[in-house]
């Protein structure tokens, strides 16, 4: 316990750590404002506006909240889709703020939330790797975690997304294992249970904490690395963690019925069987121990095989094997593309690119090789934990793009601890040169012990508390063990301090070439969070030569729907715009971004795939009033519906089997030029889109396609046109009244008659 005392005070050593911890929380609260401020591209160079499509549906749950109370909040919103976390904590900020007197509207918190918390994830970052690897680690990976644009890509202001907070509770949840790994406390086991609940509250990424930490407990047992602490750590986790999660309407009963959580359960039971068998060690002659073990081993064998066959009767009952359909494409990256095409539809659900990496953690992809090897010098249940986040967020990320978000907290880590290192190494170096070696060598031996020695003495004496209540008499030689290299530093250890010594001009153009490497990140993360990430997509902007245009085509078109039609209209579009269409215009959409409903997206799919006439006939099956189209072909907009509408066609045809895709192409080609196949040329979706396009400039000239349409001129017989934007990028459509059926019998039999 020597190494945790602090210094006698007017020392100098006790100077100097006053002065360290001083200097470390001015640094993390200049890097907590960094996290903030660089995130305000958005609203400095645009507006205060809700960015993407999700996070409007957010802000109207958040709007109903903040008027209405949390009781009537919980029985109305969306219960078995929507996860409350980020309506909760943004609501009660407002409450909050506006209790103090500080009169922040709704919409101003919602659009500062993901900045504030992206400074709260830095922090949380600190704490994890100085758990870790020391504070110099942990102030350079929360440095990093500020700027990179991996995170900066959600958590921009205005990104009112449930990644806004759910990064920060999924850092946090791994700082608080580690640290009831690290300190053996039922107190930090507890505050890490609460911080799951709030991660499963908040994010469906919250099945990656519960599978990593069950694979990270079983790779200790494994290794032979098992611990009392291992065991607390764990076990409060799955069974408070378990019941929490249980609470939150939209996991319910899934927090025990599905697959996703079951590796969860077959690693508690595993670890309840290494503990017994520890226990009976201690207490037992080794020639008792042999019989008890085997009576044990045998019990666990039995339980493990009926839990075993419990399980796989549960997934055997469901046709996807009790996983989820995101779950399934992680595991295997070509199922959405066969099974569930509205998932492969989504552009964040692609696999990513080579250059993507570079785009989102930089030079950071160097760094992490380099932080994996420091982590192994010396391994320890921590380190061992931080290299398996990251093998598996790489996995994951290059299945998946939307979770380079995971990927970008465990990037930092290594590459903070691959920093820390090698600053330490290059300026002992200097020191040592530079006339200082002996001082050179103590400060090296101080940091090092400052950085390991307390995880160590901490763990011993949680050790000693719980071998005493326990009495395992054979756990006293581990005692021993851990305390030999802490109490007794060897001339080895000090052998091996003078070979990390490097030549003074290495050292020097080590560091200046590590400074430099610094800068570069720091100029690409800017540059990324001021042009790549901070534009709003309901608000866009195009250079030229006569400057900057700026095209507000949505928000003038949801305008338009909210004063010139009736409140009880129905609007069809794409489900991407469902969510912005019934905040912004205030108007019932038949489909929208929660996306569970396959077969209601899928009839407007087919409907949009359809010939003019068989589309009306859906459309006014559904009561639909309006048809919502984007078009960019008249300003090069390229996320419009003409690029979208072969995953209509893909989940229309999923469901009504008489769609098929075949029919929209040519060749093997999609085209909407002369060459286009008919059944393109009369669906709902191109009449839609071209109709009129030939009067902008006489030929129909498509800007995103590149070519000349196929069908010019052209009449419409069951739609007709009421709006169309400034721009051109948003068109909306009336269905005609049906005609009067009544009337056109009695014409006829009056004809007949005479």
């Amino acid at each position: 316990m020597a190494a945790l005392e602090s210094p006698p005070p007017g020392t100098p050593s006790a100077m100097r750590h006053a002065f360290g911890n001083v200097l470390s929380v001015l640094i993390l609260v200049l890097i907590g404002v960094l996290a903030f401020s660089i995130r305000l591209f958005s609203v400095i160079k645009y507006e205060s506006v809700i960015h993407e499509f999700d996070p409007y549906f957010n802000y109207r749950v958040t709007q109903f909240l903040s008027k209405n109370g949390i009781y009537e909040f919980w029985n109305w919103f969306d219960d078995r889709t929507v996860y409350p976390g980020l309506t909760l904590t943004a609501g009660t900020i407002w409450w909050v703020v506006n209790s103090l007197n500080i009169p922040l509207s709704v919409e101003t918190v919602c659009v500062f939330t993901a900045p504030v918390f992206s400074a709260f994830a830095s922090w949380a970052t600190y704490l994890l790797t100085k758990e870790v690897k020391g504070s110099g680690a942990g102030l350079a990976a929360a440095a990093l975690l500020a700027m990179v644009p991996s995170y900066i890509s959600r958590s921009v202001a205005g990104s009112y997304d449930n990644e806004a907070v759910a990064i920060f509770a999924l850092i946090f949840t791994f700082y608080l294992y580690i640290k009831t790994l690290n300190t053996g406390s039922l107190f930090y086991a507890t505050l890490n249970a609460i911080a799951y609940f709030y991660m499963v509250c908040s994010w469906g990424g919250y099945t990656f904490i519960i599978n990593l930490i069950p694979m990270h407990v079983l790779l200790c047992i494994v290794t032979g690395r098992y611990s009392p602490r291992l065991y607390v750590a764990y076990a409060p986790l799955v069974v408070l963690g378990t019941l929490l999660a249980a609470l939150v309407p939209v996991v319910g009963f899934n927090a025990v019925l599905t697959s996703e959580h079951f590796a969860s359960f077959l690693v508690f039971i595993i670890i309840h069987v290494v503990a017994l068998v520890y226990y009976i060690k201690g207490i037992l002659s080794p020639k008792m121990f042999k019989v008890a073990v085997t009576l044990v081993v045998s019990i666990g064998l039995v339980v493990c095989f009926i839990a075993v066959a419990v399980l796989v009767a549960l997934v055997a009952s469901s046709p996807t094997g009790g996983w989820s359909g995101r779950s399934l494409s992680l595991l295997d990256p070509t199922y959405a593309s066969k099974y569930i095409p509205i998932i492969a539809s989504v552009s964040e659900h692609q696999p990513p690119t080579w250059p993507s990496y570079f785009m989102d953690i930089n030079v950071l992809a160097f760094l992490v090789p380099a932080g994996i090897i420091a982590c192994f010098s010396p391994l320890s249940d921590a380190s061992s934990f931080v290299v398996l986040y990251i093998v598996m967020s790489v996995y994951f990320s290059g299945v998946m793009v939307r979770l380079m978000l995971v990927l970008a907290p465990a990037a930092c880590i290594m590459s903070g601890i691959a920093l820390s290192q090698a600053f330490d190494v290059f300026t002992a170096s200097i020191k040592y040169h530079l006339g200082g070696s002996s001082n050179s060598t103590n400060d090296a031996e101080d940091n090092n012990s400052t950085n390991n020695a307390p995880k160590d003495d901490a763990s011993v004496s949680k050790n000693d508390k719980g071998e005493e209540t326990a009495k395992e008499r054979p756990s006293k030689k581990g005692k021993k063990k851990e305390r030999e290299p802490v109490d007794k530093p060897t001339v080895r250890s000090k052998i091996v301090k003078k070979a990390l010594v490097l030549p003074l001009e290495a050292s020097i153009v080590a560091l200046l070439l590590l400074i430099m490497l610094g800068s570069f990140y720091v100029i690409h993360c800017v540059w990324a969070a001021a042009e790549a990430y901070s534009a709003p997509s309901i608000v866009l902007t195009s250079q030229s030569r006569d400057g900057l245009h700026v095209f507000d085509d949505f928000r003038e078109s949801y305008a338009w729907l909210s004063h010139n039609t009736d409140v009880d209209d129905k609007v069809a579009s794409w489900w991407d715009y469902g969510y912005q269409t019934t905040a912004m215009a205030n108007r019932t959409v038949i489909v929208d971004n929660n996306t569970w409903n396959n077969t209601h997206i899928a009839t407007v799919g087919t409907a949009m795939s359809s010939p003019e006439k068989a589309a009306w006939e859906i459309f006014n099956s559904l009561d639909v009033k309006y048809v919502l189209v984007v078009f960019g072909g008249l300003i090069g907009y390229p996320s419009d519906d003409i690029n979208k509408f072969l995953w209509m066609v893909r989940i229309g045809g999923g469901v009504f089997p008489h769609i098929k895709e075949a029919d929209y192409l040519r060749d093997g080609q999609y085209r909407i030029d002369s060459e286009a196949t008919p059944t393109m040329l009369n669906c709902l979706m191109y009449k839609l889109s071209y109709y009129r396009f030939v009067e902008t400039d006489g030929k129909g000239f498509d800007r995103v396609r590149r070519t000349e349409i196929g069908k010019k001129n052209f009449k419409l017989t069951h739609f007709e046109e009421v709006f169309t934007s400034h721009h051109w990028m948003v068109r909306i459509y009336k269905l005609k009244p049906q005609r009067n059926r009544i009337r056109g019998r009695a014409k006829k039999l009056k004809s007949v008659s005479t």
